[in-house]
């Protein structure tokens, strides 16, 4: 595998700083998420330049793009606003095509202008079919660019589970649309307990999809999930690993929720997993 970070999550700094940061704990790849190490004027169209992608690919050599991420509301209700937001992501997917990233990743929204999770909302077909004629246009251009764009579901958003994305994959049909596998996303305080056969069964339909797979942790605050850096909460990884490790040879991993102290442990935390599922398959 050729694992990563975020590179927001590295200590603050200049670019070349904190690709340096990253490259100097033994990360080979990053998430990109220009609004957060640069600012947000780099998520408009106008300031993804083939310039600002040499200057980027410049800044974080030698390290990999595995994700371009552009996280906004496809599901937006106002025609308005979702024209700008599908601006946003056709022009991070040609800035992809010169930046050389693996992915433009994204979640999938939730069916108001807030991207608040509404139980009796965003689970419906309503919602599933505003996010799908969303993303019509975005895949299109992908799909011209020779870009691709790769989904994550999440279960507090439309595409809440695995079968959801199968169901958008299976209504696209293209080899331009593919999937981030992000585990303890696709959990919730209400499904805790099928924890692992949710896993498994997700990794297993969308195996042939899965571009990216991001790794965190969780622990149990007050009732209520929350995410921490890999190996510091319960989540296991054993059995999702041994399923991959077979069938993804250097798939990009990323990691999320770490801290600059803890991200090193992290690491060596997943690639001692990875390593030993590579020994079992």
């Amino acid at each position: 595998m050729n694992i990563g970070i975020r590179l927001h999550d590295t200590a603050p700094g200049t670019l070349e700083q904190r690709a340096e940061a990253a490259a100097g704990q033994g990360f080979g790849c990053v998430h990109l998420a220009l609004s957060k190490v640069l600012d947000s004027r780099y998520m408009q169209p106008a300031a993804l330049t083939p310039g600002l992608a040499a200057f980027v690919k410049k800044a974080i050599h030698p390290l990999d793009t595995a994700v371009l991420g552009c996280y906004l509301n496809l599901a937006h209700p106002d025609g308005d606003a979702l024209a700008n937001i599908q601006a946003q992501y056709i022009a991070h997917l040609r800035f992809a095509a010169w930046l050389g990233a693996g992915v433009v990743g994204t979640e999938t929204g939730n069916p108001n202008a807030q991207y608040k999770y509404e139980p009796d909302r965003s689970h419906s077909q309503e919602a599933l079919d505003m996010f799908i004629k969303g993303l019509t246009p975005v895949v299109q251009a992908a799909e011209k660019l020779g870009s691709v764009l790769a989904i994550e579901p999440v279960y507090t958003h439309i595409v809440c589970d695995a079968r959801r994305a199968k169901q958008v994959l299976e209504h696209f049909q293209s080899p331009n649309l593919q999937i981030i596998m992000d585990p303890v996303n696709l959990l919730h305080e209400t499904n805790l307990a099928q924890r692992d056969t949710i896993i498994m069964e997700a990794a297993e339909l969308l195996l042939d999809d899965i571009a990216v797979l991001h790794v965190k942790d969780y622990v149990m605050e007050d009732g209520r999930m929350q995410a921490v850096a890999a190996g510091t909460g319960e989540m296991r990884y054993d059995n999702l690993f041994k399923l991959l490790a077979d069938k993804k040879p250097q798939l990009f991993m990323t990691l999320e929720n770490t801290e600059p102290h803890n991200a090193r442990k992290a690491r060596k935390h997943v690639e001692t997993i990875w390593h030993n599922s590579e020994r079992h398959t």
